[in-house]
């Protein structure tokens, strides 16, 4: 089994983070992983998006073009990358920065406010978190337990305090995405 992600937003918002997060849990349960980061030119603010590759054998190549799960943080990486997500796939996105619903209906995909979310998490910056906890309530890569289990033993120390938000976001996240699901035809 393989399974490709593809997360994009723009920078600032943690796409990179939730993407580092996805590849320690897949490494640390014995999947082999690949992450792959892209910037845009600007320091803060440009796009950002990286590509996770979780296997259960050697990864052959690490590049995606169809990818069958997509997180969307914005309505730019909505606008590229909705149409990239393979038929049968996942599609997670922002609606706190996002305002038009999703277009495909051979897709299964939710729109869920993360920032709103997070910050009833107890930080605005968790919405990565609220994201990554929706993408795996629809494409069980990955157990929650195992994003936390990473979250624990791969957190800088000097975040250590959050982690507790960023459980809560996930857990959040995952639930806002079981009920609110809008399934494929």
């Amino acid at each position: 089994m393989q399974t490709e992600i593809f997360l994009a937003g723009f920078g600032g918002q943690g796409v990179m983070f939730a993407g580092q997060v996805l590849s320690y849990a897949a490494m640390d349960i014995g999947k082999e992983v690949t992450w792959i980061p892209s910037y845009g030119p600007e320091m803060r603010g440009g796009t950002a998006n990286c590509t996770v590759v979780i296997a259960d054998e050697e990864v052959g190549s690490p590049l995606v073009q169809y990818p069958p799960a997509v997180v969307a943080m914005n309505l730019p990486s909505l606008d590229k990358y909705e149409p990239t997500v393979k038929a049968g796939g996942v599609l997670v996105v922002n609606s706190s920065m996002v305002d038009r619903d999703v277009a495909r209906d051979d897709i299964t995909w939710v729109s869920i406010p993360c920032n709103e979310i997070a910050e009833l998490a107890g930080d605005k910056r968790m919405a990565n978190m609220v994201a990554t906890g929706a993408l795996l309530a629809l494409l069980p890569v990955l157990n929650l337990s195992d994003i936390e289990a990473a979250l624990t033993a791969h957190m800088p120390g000097r975040h250590k305090n959050l982690l507790p938000k960023n459980i809560d976001a996930l857990k959040r996240g995952a639930e806002y995405a079981k009920e609110h699901v809008v399934k494929a035809k």
